[in-house]
Parts: C-alpha cells; sequence; structure tokens
C-alpha cells in the first residue's frame, strides 16, 4: 500500500512560478502512474498532469500546456509539478494520485485508475 504525501501549495501572485511536490511513501514508487488532479471551489475536479510508471508519457490538461511540467525522482519516490507563469483560475486544491502502472506505454487518465490518493495541498492565486 502507498500513500501520497503532497506539499508545496501556498499563496502567489500571477505571473509567479510554484513546485509542487508528491513524496510516495510505501514500496513500489517504480510501479505507479502519477497523477495531479485539482478542483476549485464549485467546479469537478480535473486531471492537470500525469507521468506513467516508466517516464516516457505524460499527459497536460490544455489549461496548462506550456506552463506546468510534471517530472519523477525515482531516489527521493517523488513527483513534482512546476508550475509557470501561474494564472488566477489555477487556483485549487491540487491532490496527488498513483495507480498501478501496467504497459510501458500507457498512461491512463480517468480518476478510476489512480486508487491511491494524497490529502491535497492548497494553491491560491491573488494580486
Amino acid at each position: 500500500q502507498v500513500r501520497p504525501v503532497e506539499s508545496g501549495g501556498g499563496l502567489v501572485q500571477p505571473g509567479d512560478s510554484l513546485t509542487l511536490r508528491c513524496v510516495l511513501s510505501g514500496p513500489g514508487f517504480r510501479i505507479y502512474n502519477i497523477a495531479w488532479f485539482r478542483q476549485a471551489p464549485g467546479k469537478e475536479r480535473e486531471l492537470v498532469a500525469a507521468i506513467n510508471w516508466s517516464a516516457v508519457k505524460t499527459f497536460y490538461a490544455d489549461s496548462v500546456k506550456g506552463r506546468f511540467t510534471i517530472s519523477r525522482d525515482i531516489p527521493t519516490s517523488s513527483v513534482s509539478l512546476q508550475m509557470n507563469k501561474v494564472k488566477s483560475d489555477d487556483a485549487a486544491v491540487y491532490s496527488c494520485a498513483a495507480g498501478r502502472g501496467e504497459n510501458y506505454y500507457s498512461l491512463p487518465i480517468e480518476e478510476s485508475k489512480y486508487g491511491f490518493w494524497g490529502q491535497g495541498t492548497q494553491v491560491t492565486v491573488s494580486p
């Protein structure tokens, strides 16, 4: 059993950068796909970015392409989400989720494929 733990949220201004980090406690970091979801007040949870277990495939929501970068670091069992040029629409609770990886090139984008969730970290964007 693994448990994602997020950190790095906070208050930023539009245009700033912020890095979120997800550490996966428990065995087997290498075999898990990792995704970042976010949910703003009154909105549905949405997938922001994801990286598969082999790190050969990534996904980005259209709203963050070119601004956010997801990466994984095996020695620290962590996945980072680098957020650049933050916008007010990026304000939300960001949650890290892990799901068992399958074949080398696949990366699921459905929430149901991620069975382990963190508590979330708040990102607030304010001038």
